[in-house]
């Protein structure tokens, strides 16, 4: 019976919703992605996964648990992907601090009916009533301070332990490690 809630759940966050215009008075920054609209909309921070199961634990898990905006004009679960910094991180870090909490949201909606892409969203500011704007740019300081070992130039993503650990098991493709030699020896012959 779970399963059926969850599923329902699922579908009524894809199903279309009646086309309502979010944009008035956003200041996101256009990150040229198709389909993307600037929106800006109140809503209550939840955890996506307790949200639609019901396993509820303290606090949206402590930042294990992918965060979402339940707007308050329509009911709707938007998913919210992606911070304000040009690496896609996701919102979490910048989520978690108002967990449970009704707040106002800044950033890009991205809508495609045709490629059944609906509630994906973009943070890029957050509020509560009365307070000021926050920029959601947390996930890469947040990350330094979890891994002060790794050490070194580039992206955080080159160096983050869980990625390396994934790259080792399963490969840079995610197919295997056969895979992956196969593909080197096809691409650099």
């Amino acid at each position: 019976m779970r399963a059926l809630a969850t599923a329902a759940a699922v579908l009524l966050l894809a199903a279309p919703l009646a086309a309502q215009d979010f944009s008035a008075d956003s200041e996101a920054r256009s990150w040229n992605l198709y389909a993307e609209v600037p929106a800006l909309f109140d809503a209550r921070v939840v955890d996506v996964m307790c949200e639609l199961t019901g396993d509820c634990p303290a606090n949206c898990g402590d930042g294990a648990r992918q965060l979402g905006l339940l707007r308050s004009a329509d009911d709707a679960l938007v998913l919210a992907t992606k911070n304000n910094q040009s690496a896609f991180s996701g919102a979490v870090v910048d989520l978690l601090p108002y967990c449970g909490q009704d707040v106002t949201v800044d950033g890009l909606l991205i809508e495609d009916p045709d490629l059944g892409a609906s509630n994906i969203y973009l943070v890029q500011r957050v509020k509560t009533a009365g307070g000021d704007w926050a920029k959601t740019d947390r996930f890469t300081g947040h990350w330094a301070e979890q891994n002060p070992d790794v050490a070194g130039d580039g992206p955080w993503f080159r160096r983050d332990p869980r990625i390396a650990a994934e790259i080792e098991k399963n490969g840079y493709l995610g197919l295997g490690l056969e895979t992956d030699e196969a593909f080197k020896s096809y691409l650099f012959k």
